[in-house]
């Protein structure tokens, strides 16, 4: 099912130029975008190379912050795990607006770094989980309901700094203001969000888009277990590791992943890849978590050809149709 969106003359010219570029230079370069502690990329992504070599694309594993790195040398950079800008978000941005060919583009990592565009997504009729917002320095008053809740920054990577809070528990309450004013004191933004039950049970769902001849395609689903056990106590590794098999998506899934693909500034057709993810509702329908457009893990270990169908996805922003 391809997800489609209005042409844009600016990517496709810096594409062309790129395809120029490769014709004098021989072999296509792309670069992976990483960080310093995954400086061989993640597990997951080095599948991809093999089925771009077999491309006659050359692809090869690069740090973000890297200042030695001149990015202009390549005909493609692709942002896969530079998990370590959460806090460093501002430098993050600033560097993507410096990258020629970056994928994704530098406007919508801008957009998508920053879980406030969950508002915009709402506003536009997609299901999205209820959010509230915290701003440093604001006063906060604990919901009255003493139902669960999720407390997290809106710049974050994984689940850094994210805790869940049953709010009838009277130490819950006291280690959700506690985790609201940490927060707050390190000048970020806090966002609050009714814990979804069904993660526990159901699941959540993880839906793959990927870069095709005719826009934005769905590639594959993967289920993600629950991770949050409770509070966060401003330490790591409070929360449960991933646990991953694949799914079938469903067409209610499908449907709510494009509505909520056609709201991306610019529209989905810039896009390499894409990940929505979904946890069933009160009344069992899909709500939007979050939508991954900066450096997802895409998970193509778990569904046949996906490795080959991202190396596809990399060829086709290589070489654009005219």
């Amino acid at each position: 099912m391809a997800v489609h969106g209005p042409a844009h003359d600016g990517p496709l010219t810096d594409k062309l130029t790129n395809h120029h570029q490769q014709s004098t230079r021989g072999e296509p370069r792309v670069a992976l975008v990483t960080c310093t502690e995954l400086s061989d990329l993640d597990p997951d992504d080095r599948l991809v190379l093999a089925p771009l070599a077999a491309r006659g694309i050359a692809a090869e594993a690069v740090v973000w912050d890297d200042r030695a790195v001149d990015w202009s040398a390549y005909d493609l950079v692709v942002l896969r795990s530079p998990w370590d800008y959460a806090l460093r978000r501002d430098e993050f941005v600033a560097w993507a607006q410096t990258v020629p060919a970056l994928a994704n583009p530098a406007d919508v990592v801008r957009w998508n770094t920053d879980k406030r565009y969950l508002g915009e997504l709402a506003a536009a009729g997609v299901p999205t989980v209820p959010t509230s917002w915290v701003a440093p320095g604001e006063t906060w008053t604990l919901p009255a309901d003493r139902a669960e809740y999720v407390i997290k920054p809106a710049v974050s990577a994984g689940s850094q700094d994210t805790g869940r809070y049953d709010l009838a528990d009277p130490e819950h309450r006291k280690l959700a203001v506690a985790h609201v004013r940490r927060l707050s004191d390190a000048g970020r933004l806090t966002m609050l969000q009714p814990y979804l039950t069904a993660v526990d049970t159901v699941g959540e769902t993880a839906l793959l888009f990927l870069a095709g001849p005719d826009g934005l395609a769905f590639s594959h689903a993967i289920r993600k277990g629950p991770m949050l056990t409770g509070p966060d106590l401003g330490v790591e590794g409070l929360y449960k590791p991933e646990e991953i098999t694949a799914r079938t998506a469903t067409p209610e899934q499908l449907a709510v992943a494009e509505k909520t693909l056609a709201v991306v500034p610019g529209g989905p057709d810039r896009l390499l890849y894409a990940r929505v993810d979904l946890i069933p509702g009160p009344d069992g329908s899909p709500v939007l978590v979050e939508l991954e457009l900066t450096e997802p893990s895409l998970f193509i270990g778990y569904a046949d050809g996906a490795p080959d169908r991202l190396a596809e996805a990399i060829a086709t922003h290589l070489h654009p149709s005219a």
